[in-house]
């Protein structure tokens, strides 16, 4: 969908905003990546219009939501590729690829 198209509706904008928003809930994260930048423009950039503010809304809170999984991933990253060997078989079992040489 081109965005700039004027023959597309802002009510029909706001309903995909609102889908993709409600999409990232159904552990799909990346939904509120592409929401956050398809629609950062419609929502700050552009003449006001009535359904902008809402759009506003759900823009905002899919970037939070997107850099709080970001954050959360990169943190459990981090500590189970510091912590895999010390925990065992625990580490061996959640690990897709065990690499040779470390006990």
């Amino acid at each position: 969908m081109d965005l700039t198209d004027p023959k597309v509706k802002n009510s029909d904008k706001l309903e995909i905003c609102r889908k993709f928003f409600f999409g990232g809930f159904a552990l799909l994260p990346w939904l509120w990546l592409v929401n956050g930048v398809w629609f950062f423009r419609e929502a700050y950039f552009k003449e006001p219009f009535d359904e902008q503010i809402r759009i506003r809304k759900y823009v905002m809170y899919s970037i939070i939501g997107a850099t709080v999984w970001i954050a959360g991933l990169t943190a459990w990253n981090c500590v189970f590729q510091m912590n895999r060997a010390s925990w065992g078989a625990t580490g061996d079992v959640l690990s897709a690829y065990i690499p040779v040489g470390i006990p």
